[in-house]
């Protein structure tokens, strides 16, 4: 039925009744609203790719284009808003404003982002020297007068999840600790989606960990006994969200492309720790992260059967090329433990960073 052909409809049905309420109320002054909506909001704003890929050190563009009627012309008091959603989605982080000539970025993205501009209807973030703590989700708002709209972008980083226990052992970190131990192997705390996009690439791990969310969660792709059972499915099991404070777990972590040189130091004889860490400053390195060893390893494919020592006072060794009494099985980063720093029994690797 045409809009007409309802109000008609309408005013019909308003008129019929209108006798009967007459003769029941005769104090009663009816009156005729007819109520009439627009097609639809006259400013809008939109995003041609919802998600952008990017790596540490790089750049990014987030779109973000303002739709508007033919009717309106953007105002010097339109007013452009990024804003960074947290890991739990309960609150915004502020990015960048703009309102006429007026801009300003915020905390860690002072003087790394700014507005693309192409057009006057062109609302895309650009963000340099993309770090580890940019993942997640972003919101474009935009306000002119009475008129707004929003659009959220997801910004991806290419990386590694990899398991992560301090020499204490398993289970052994709250939240904020778990948050640490990742940023002093060169991490981040992951998310859900990366840790879910790592099962999907065959992690399995049967150790809860911490999340960026605040949940704990674990990957399995091989249910067995100990891992919630054998006649389980696989998937990523979650024990939902804890206690910040007081529960501890493992933690997952997520580290990227870095800006240096991963290497395993040549030297003639094996090494302490503090020899190990003496070794690489003597090399002008320093002594490597774990999560160094694990970006060599996953995203360029460094293989070496040696075991070494790395920053944590934890031995490991990277593994791309499955071989015989050289992780036989699978590609894999090795570990051997927290060892005595006394041991004269490895090498060492160093990373040489890149200004």
């Amino acid at each position: 039925m045409s809009l007409v052909l309802l109000l008609l409809a309408a005013l019909t049905s308003v008129g019929a009744a209108a006798p009967e309420l007459d003769l029941l109320y005769p104090e009663l002054e009816l009156s005729r609203t007819i109520y009439v909506t627009e097609d639809g909001p006259r400013l809008s704003v939109a995003a041609e790719q919802l998600t952008v890929a990017s790596r540490r050190g790089g750049n990014a563009t987030l779109p973000c284009r303002i739709q508007m009627d033919q009717s309106l012309t953007p105002s010097r008091k339109m007013r452009i808003k990024w804003t960074k959603m947290t890991s739990d989605y309960l609150k915004e982080v502020d990015v960048f404003v703009a309102m006429g000539d007026h801009k300003r970025s915020y905390g860690s993205f002072h003087g790394r982002v700014h507005l693309r501009g192409s057009s006057p209807l062109d609302a895309s973030l650009v963000i340099t020297e993309i770090t580890l703590e940019d993942y997640g989700r972003y919101k474009c708002e935009v306000i002119d007068g009475l008129e707004d709209g929003t659009v959220v972008v997801s910004l991806d980083l290419e990386g590694v999840v990899f398991p992560y226990s301090p020499r204490l052992g398993r289970y052994n970190l709250n939240f904020y600790e778990a948050e640490r131990a990742c940023r002093a192997q060169d991490a981040v705390v992951a998310s859900f989606e990366q840790l879910h996009r790592a099962w999907r690439g065959k992690l399995d791990w049967c150790n809860a960990g911490w999340l960026s969310d605040g949940s704990v969660q674990y990957p399995i792709t091989a249910p067995r006994e100990p891992c919630g059972g054998k006649n389980t499915l696989p998937g990523v099991r979650n024990y939902g969200l804890r206690d910040k404070d007081k529960n501890r777990y493992d933690v997952f972590c997520f580290t990227a492309h870095y800006k240096g040189r991963f290497y395993y130091l040549i030297h003639p004889s094996k090494l302490t720790y503090d020899e190990a860490v003496a070794a690489c400053q003597q090399d002008g390195a320093q002594i490597a992260k774990v999560g160094q060893m694990f970006a060599a390893w996953k995203l360029l494919g460094y293989d070496r059967c040696d075991a070494g020592w790395l920053a944590d006072g934890s031995v490991r060794y990277p593994v791309s090329r499955p071989r015989r009494r050289c992780s036989p099985t699978e590609a894999a980063v090795r570990f051997a433990g927290f060892p005595d720093k006394k041991h004269k029994l490895y090498g060492v690797y160093c990373f040489k960073g890149q200004n």
